[in-house]
């Protein structure tokens, strides 16, 4: 099971990227996954979770209504839409992946594998 996160680089305030998590080991349409970030300084947090099953999906607060997951299972990946950045937004981001129940989806013990991180950098 490996899971490998890409797509971050430097964006000035207000712009987009689109960050991207490739599974390979398994079919990342049948297990849940999810975005988190850490920035320097501070703890991880949850950004955004996608259930293994019926699609569901939950964001942060602090990132609901710009930022938008989804799942493309032909090319077994997942990806992070993030539109109007902001500086608070810079951070080292992970994807992470549950083969069993997920209780508390911004929980990282929550999680048996990650990627490694891709690092957003808001600035202008």
């Amino acid at each position: 099971v490996q899971l490998q996160a890409s797509g971050g680089g430097l964006v000035q305030p207000g712009g987009s990227l689109r960050l991207s998590c490739a599974a390979s080991g398994f079919s990342s349409g049948y297990y849940a996954i999810a975005w988190f970030r850490q920035a320097p300084g501070k703890e991880r947090e949850g950004v955004s979770y996608i259930s293994r099953r019926d699609g569901n999906t939950y964001y942060a607060d602090s990132v609901k209504g710009r930022f938008t997951i989804s799942r493309d299972n032909a090319d077994n990946t997942v990806y992070l839409q993030m539109n109007n950045l902001k500086p608070e937004d810079t951070a080292v981001y992970y994807c992470a992946t549950a083969l069993s129940y997920v209780g508390e989806w911004f929980q990282g013990y929550e999680y048996d594998y990650w990627g490694r991180g891709t690092l957003v950098t808001v600035s202008s």
